[in-house]
């Protein structure tokens, strides 16, 4: 197991250019999003310009405070060489956008994300396909929701282009001083990559694995079909590396990527086999299941969620039940468009 370079902050969130390895650095940016607290954009120092992962939701804070951070490494935003990004959602992708307008900074993101960056329009809203699935879910006044959730000025003008080059599953990007083993980890969404520096000990792992939350599955404008499945066997494909530091989008920099992994596997086991149970109990849509299961540590009913969580909670049972339906545990057919589950027998 690797142990941490440095002592991490008691609080992941401080501001500042916390280091976890020699000419690596961890900063945290603000976000618009109260329950994820912060993301984590890792700094990688490099005789060629500094090669950031991921960058920030794009926002005057978040802009600030990763200036203010690079200043306390004698560096500023123009001596960025290039961003990579491990997946298209706003808070990993975006300010790198907003700071290649000003800057020409070179932006990389996994060629799995090209079917949703491209597919993104501001004017089919934030969720469209997201709303179909929840209606194919048996959640009509949930879709109805969501469908009608307004677009703030932040979200109308966020940046959403096409990147300056693809990261490819298998690449290695070789820098001054190490090298980055590019892995395609879909499941979060369908381009999801992670950057593992073998010889440090580091996996820059994006959101794929996270040291205190399960990752949403699937949230994307063109989700793939099965992503709790693309999930599952991405877990277990960092699980078959030797272990490393983990070096997570949100949460504090923890020792084994390894305990980590085996934690989320043991949850999804435990909600497939509760899926399973709400099934075998006569629900038979992914919106009954998601509501007779407790939700959070807190073990909240559906109903107690807000919205957008609700609309989470729901499309994660959804990726349960066609994982149950996929290994012969369920039945899975149409009805009326809406997917109906049953025991098989």
């Amino acid at each position: 197991m690797t142990a941490p370079a440095v002592q991490q902050q008691t609080d992941w969130t401080e501001p500042g250019a916390h280091p976890v390895a020699p000419g690596v650095h961890r900063i945290p940016l603000p976000l618009p999003i109260p329950s994820l607290h912060a993301v984590n954009v890792y700094v990688i120092e490099d005789s060629a310009g500094l090669v950031v992962v991921d960058s920030g939701w794009a926002m005057d804070d978040t802009r600030t405070t990763l200036e203010r951070a690079l200043r306390t490494l004698g560096h500023g935003l123009d001596d960025v060489a290039q961003f990579l990004v491990t997946h298209a959602h706003w808070d990993h992708y975006s300010q790198a956008l907003a700071l290649r307008e000003s800057f020409g900074t070179r932006v990389r993101i996994g060629r799995g994300e090209q079917a949703s960056i491209e597919a993104f329009d501001v004017r089919r809203g934030l969720h469209p396909r997201q709303v179909e699935m929840l209606r194919r879910c048996g959640a009509p006044g949930l879709a109805d929701e969501i469908a009608s959730l307004p677009m703030d000025r932040s979200e109308q003008n966020i940046p959403h282009t096409r990147p300056d080059g693809w990261l490819d599953d298998g690449e290695r990007i070789g820098l001054t001083a190490r090298g980055l083993d590019v892995f395609a980890t879909p499941g979060h969404t369908r381009g999801h990559v992670v950057l593992r520096d073998a010889a440090a000990g580091l996996l820059f792992a994006g959101d794929h694995v996270l040291p205190h939350i399960t990752p949403s599955i699937g949230l994307e404008t063109e989700p793939e079909r099965k992503p709790l499945r693309s999930y599952l066997e991405s877990l277990r494909l960092v699980r078959d590396m030797p272990d490393t530091l983990l070096l997570p989008a949100h949460g504090p920099v923890t020792p084994s990527v390894h305990t980590r992994v085996d934690e989320l596997l043991e949850h999804h086991a435990e909600r497939l086999d509760a899926a399973a149970a709400e099934v075998r109990a006569g629900h038979t849509t992914a919106f009954e299941v998601a509501a007779a299961l407790p939700w959070t540590r807190r073990k909240r009913t559906l109903d107690d969620l807000d919205t957008f969580s609700r609309m989470l909670a729901v499309l994660e049972i959804e990726a349960h039940l066609d994982v149950l339906a996929d290994r012969g545990v369920l039945d899975a057919h149409d009805e009326a468009g809406v997917r109906r589950y049953a025991v098989r027998r």
